[in-house]
């Protein structure tokens, strides 16, 4: 009977070492995702839009139309807003996590048809056919993204920047400050 309790607690025991085991490599493999940016060239951390930020962004489309694309879109905050404002409205983020869990938020909200996003590197995806571009950058990459910018948006594109300005384009407009700040650049001839 003593041994029939102790094989019964020892068969618990090992059960609770597999189940903490496999809970650990579940909690590492999602997590791997949100730390593998620290070691790419450029760091571009998932860090999610604030209200305000939200809010400025929707302010610098006012008056705008057509297909929008969030470069990182993280959580998919800004792409969901856009789509309630009218926008076929798109999302490259090179988080598998965050894809799944910005296109559930589609779902749920009812947006599916408006709000599409990518599991892509924002470097290779070609930005021609879009009229709107949201970029929420860092300082590191800014020089790069406004290249890339200049070289495949087409003409009355509108950029909207947040966090830090692209560093050799003036813009046409500002809004907010200090972290919620968005600069708005209009470009206005073809770059192709």
């Amino acid at each position: 009977m003593e041994r029939s309790i102790e094989t019964r607690k020892s068969k618990i025991g090992l059960f609770f070492v597999a189940a903490t085991g496999g809970i650990a490599a579940a909690i590492s493999i999602v997590c791997f995702s949100f730390v593998s940016p620290a070691f790419r060239k450029i760091c571009l951390p998932y860090v999610p839009a604030t209200r305000q930020q939200i809010k400025n962004v929707i302010r610098a489309l006012n008056g705008r139309s057509g297909s929008l694309i969030d470069l990182g879109s993280g959580d998919g905050r800004i792409v969901l807003a856009a789509a309630k404002h009218g926008f076929k409205a798109h999302g490259i983020e090179l988080n598998a996590w965050l894809v799944w869990y910005s296109r559930l938020q589609a779902l749920i909200n009812g947006l599916s048809d408006k709000a599409t996003f990518f599991k892509q590197d924002l470097w290779k995806h070609g930005l021609e056919n879009y009229d709107n571009v949201i970029i929420f950058g860092v300082d590191q990459m800014m020089e790069d993204i406004e290249r890339k910018f200049n070289n495949e948006l087409r003409k009355d594109s509108l950029i909207v920047a947040c966090r830090f300005p692209l560093p050799n384009t003036h813009p046409v407009l500002t809004i907010g400050h200090g972290v919620d700040t968005v600069w708005v650049y209009k470009i206005s001839q073809s770059q192709v």
